[in-house]
């Protein structure tokens, strides 16, 4: 029996918050993680000592929480399930991808293995979601490629976009708009941290300034790119 859709959330949630964490970092914070479920930190801290109990995380009382082996394989499995969900719904169903996960979040805890399985064949095995996020394998591995953000990336080269970071509609809508979604060639012309800005070179040579907030949730790739996303 799969677990609980509560679990599942809890275990996705650590899983991109240790996605997130900074060099020497090995623990997703308490406050964090249940900001990210929008819940109160007792509630969560509650839940996180069941899911230690039950051998699917590692918890450090006042410091904060990593995954198992087990929670860690099981959290890919979710992120499996929502991101061939969230693909299906573009290519076949015609969604936006702007408008694909509160969908994917519902669908994630319902669908059968069996299903997911088909939905993988039928897209032909892909490897990275409508927003250029990794697609995990049906035993819980995830690719790992080498990758910048428009902040980090090395200026006047052209890169590639291989992924959007940010899950929220209107920032979608917003790279969209821009020209900015996986597969587009864009490079960085200059940037301003005293306007807190950056001035990209994209499609057709269009000029195009967005701030440093929005150009670190772009993630890019190019002969020069390094670091690991």
């Amino acid at each position: 029996m799969l677990p609980s859709s509560t679990v599942e959330n809890y275990l996705k949630a650590i899983y991109l918050g240790e996605a997130q964490l900074g060099e020497g970092q090995r623990l997703v914070p308490m406050g964090q993680l249940a900001a990210a479920l929008g819940v109160a930190p007792g509630t969560a801290t509650t839940m996180v000592k069941t899911l230690a109990e039950s051998g699917l995380v590692e918890y450090e009382p006042y410091n904060g929480v990593r995954l198992s082996a087990a929670g860690e394989k099981l959290a890919a499995l979710v992120l499996r399930r929502h991101r061939l969900i969230e693909l299906f719904l573009v290519r076949v169903m015609g969604l936006g991808w702007d408008e694909v996960h509160d969908e994917a979040e519902q669908l994630e805890h319902v669908v059968s293995d069996r299903l997911i399985e088909r939905i993988d064949d039928m897209l032909g095995r892909p490897e990275v979601d409508p927003h250029g996020d990794p697609i995990p394998t049906a035993d819980g591995q995830i690719a790992r490629h080498e990758s910048a953000t428009l902040l980090t990336c090395p200026m006047r080269q052209r890169v590639t976009v291989t992924r959007v970071t940010d899950q929220d509609a209107a920032f979608l809508r917003f790279i969209e708009q821009h020209h900015l979604m996986p597969g587009e060639d864009v490079e960085v012309e200059a940037r301003d941290e005293v306007s807190d800005s950056v001035r990209l070179k994209g499609r057709a040579n269009q000029r195009i300034t967005i701030g440093t907030r929005a150009a670190s949730k772009v993630r890019v790739s190019g002969s020069d790119t390094s670091s690991r996303g």
